[in-house]
């Protein structure tokens, strides 16, 4: 079950509806990996998540560079141009920021490693 649809994309970037089949494939690709982080997390955290995931696995067309590139490097009469990706190319994964929004990580807790011994009975012998 996907969490955000294809028009909750084009919202945020302008897809042809020739994208509508792969762009809803990602969705659903998008939310097994969301669940794995936390299934429990609001609807509007999972929209926004997905959303965000397939359009970095999209690509960015529109501009010059690409959505979620690390590093760039641009020429002018050399004709050159590379980039590296953080995630890889065309690839669904979430960012440190996703996970917050998602709720992984938020938890602080502590561990006793002395809560389960049984105290000991002192006899009067």
């Amino acid at each position: 079950m996907a969490y955000a649809t294809f028009e909750d994309i084009i919202k945020r970037k302008h897809l042809e509806t020739s994208e509508m089949e792969r762009c809803d494939a990602l969705l659903e690709d998008a939310a097994i990996i969301i669940d794995a982080y936390n299934a429990k997390a609001s609807s509007d955290a999972k929209r926004l998540v997905s959303c965000n995931m397939v359009i970095r696995a999209i690509g960015n067309r529109d501009e010059s560079i690409p959505i979620g590139a690390t590093q760039g490097t641009m020429s002018a009469l050399g004709y050159s141009q590379s980039w590296t990706s953080a995630g890889g190319s065309g690839e669904l994964y979430l960012t440190k920021l996703e996970k917050k929004i998602l709720g992984a990580g938020n938890h602080i807790g502590f561990s006793n490693p002395y809560s389960n011994i049984p105290d000991k009975e002192v006899s009067d012998d």
